[in-house]
């Protein structure tokens, strides 16, 4: 069974089992083995019932998981800037925070 989640402005297909990294919870504060529940479900499918398709979210369905590591560091990106004939050059980089979270259960 698998489902399709609102989060952080985006959709994810999860299934249970899955460790996926989410935005920062809490600010970092969230303790490992905390439980969360999503409730933006999409869409639902690969069960017994077929497939549900929210309008836009399903109705009673929920997933929830368990909080792995409160924060997590993603890969540096670096943002150069570059004015041509200008002697202008700038380098910066940044690196974003995630918590990450095991699907434990597909409810819905």
């Amino acid at each position: 069974m698998y489902a399709v989640i609102e989060e952080s402005g985006g959709q994810r297909k999860v299934m249970a089992g899955d460790e996926i990294e989410i935005d920062l919870l809490e600010g970092g504060e969230a303790a490992p083995g905390q439980t969360i529940v999503f409730d933006r479900v999409v869409l639902i499918g690969g069960g017994a019932g077929g497939v549900s398709i929210g309008r836009p979210y399903v109705v009673g369905a929920s997933v929830k998981a368990e909080v792995m590591d409160a924060v997590v560091m993603g890969e540096k990106i670096y943002i150069y800037k570059h004015r041509p004939k200008k002697t202008y050059k700038r380098k910066t980089g940044h690196r974003q925070r995630y918590t990450r979270v095991k699907v434990t259960s597909i409810n819905g």
